[in-house]
């Protein structure tokens, strides 16, 4: 059975934490929904593991859409969340909104998540959900502001902190359905996750958010940097080395294919 938003919020009252991870093509989405993940996001995270570039700043609406779709054909059970790129929604809700529609009616996603809770996004949010658009939030280290913010933890005073969490009750307040927490203090998102009656999802925000969720290209061992709260399960970097260097030896010496 397919994977709601009104589940998620159910799990969250019952205790049972929800699992996240990040998808940019139809192999790692399928793989990943057959796994039993719960959401599966199409991350902005894509402009830096699939198409090269140094931050998420870069990517498209059209690349997002474009990577999206292929996602979406991928997903029988898990709900499937878009990111909304850098300038795609802050210029005016109307171009929130309809940065939004594209994605929900080009690929099949059920939401769309977008960075920050000042009162601007809170009125996004708000905008974007009285006419059925689904928005999950995103606060804390918000990789969109990285030349503002840069890579480094948020939440360590108390004056931001006490920012963070008043941006998590307001955007809840506006009507988003789950709010990632992302490389904050333990305790700021254990405060956050007791708060809110939706969702939160942690990223290298400790054990007490509702859910986790990684970029799958770190849990693999993929990635070029490795942020310091993720954990690589496995090296998919030497697997995939090792064997491309194993069949180059092998056409180099005419044992690849083998003779008749």
């Amino acid at each position: 059975m397919a994977v709601t938003i009104q589940q998620l919020i159910e799990w969250k009252q019952q205790g049972r934490s929800l699992v996240a991870l990040t998808a940019w093509d139809y192999g790692i989405a399928r793989w990943l929904d057959e796994a039993g993940v719960d959401v599966i996001l199409v991350g902005d995270s894509l402009a830096m593991v699939a198409l090269g570039h140094p931050t998420t700043l870069p990517v498209t609406l059209d690349e997002m859409i474009h990577h999206a779709v292929a996602v979406r054909r991928g997903v029988k059970r898990s709900l499937v969340v878009c990111d909304l790129p850098f300038l795609s929604y802050q210029e005016s809700i109307s171009q929130a909104i309809h940065s939004s529609g594209r994605i929900l009616k080009e690929t099949g996603v059920q939401a769309v998540k977008l960075e920050g809770g000042n009162p601007a996004i809170a009125e996004t949010v708000a905008k974007l959900t009285a006419i059925g658009i689904p928005v999950m939030g995103h606060v804390g280290l918000t990789p969109q502001s990285v030349h503002q913010l840069g890579y480094k933890q948020q939440g360590k005073t108390e004056e931001d902190a006490a920012r963070i969490l008043r941006e998590a009750i307001v955007l809840a307040e506006a009507g988003a359905f789950a709010i990632v927490l992302e490389h904050i203090p333990a305790d700021l998102a254990a405060q956050i996750t007791a708060k809110l009656p939706i969702p939160t999802i942690g990223i290298g925000a400790g054990p007490h958010c509702d859910g986790q969720v990684l970029v799958t290209a770190d849990l693999l061992g993929l990635s070029d940097r490795q942020p310091p709260f993720a954990k690589v399960y496995v090296n998919l970097r030497q697997v995939i080395m090792q064997a491309a260097q194993e069949f180059a030896q092998e056409v180099r010496e005419h044992r690849f294919p083998p003779s008749s």
